[in-house]
């Protein structure tokens, strides 16, 4: 299994794929999946982000890897790290929400599953 998590957000931003082949052959590929996947998350969130001053749109990234894929699990973290980013995110009482993080994973999150499905399928890679 593997997940595209937001935290704080699952609800709106869980995105599972199940890969059904052995974790040796798929963790490579998968490894770069997840890699290019976060990358282009990063890329979106910076032209999603709206811009004051900058400081937002300069706080996001680069993503931080956490495993290697080998043993079927990694993680890619991308963050805004400017204080005020969840506000931006999801509002206030005051402020209504300018999602960037949300969107930019929904921008990225079809093309994910595809190829997380590709490199599943065992009949997409001629049987091997």
């Amino acid at each position: 299994m593997s997940s595209v998590w937001f935290d704080g957000i699952e609800e709106l931003n869980t995105v599972e794929a199940e890969l059904r082949t052995a974790a040796a052959r798929v963790g490579v590929k998968g490894s770069a999946v997840v890699r290019a996947s976060a990358l282009k998350v990063e890329a979106w969130a910076k032209q999603f982000a709206p811009v004051d001053t900058g400081h937002l749109k300069g706080s996001i990234g680069p993503p931080t890897f956490h495993g290697d894929g080998r043993s079927g699990v990694m993680e890619a973290v991308i963050e805004a790290a400017a204080n005020y980013s969840g506000f931006v995110e999801w509002g206030t009482s005051r402020m209504a929400p300018r999602a960037f993080m949300g969107p930019a994973l929904d921008r990225v999150a079809p093309d994910y599953i595809a190829a997380m499905e590709k490199i599943s399928d065992p009949l997409e890679q001629g049987g091997r």
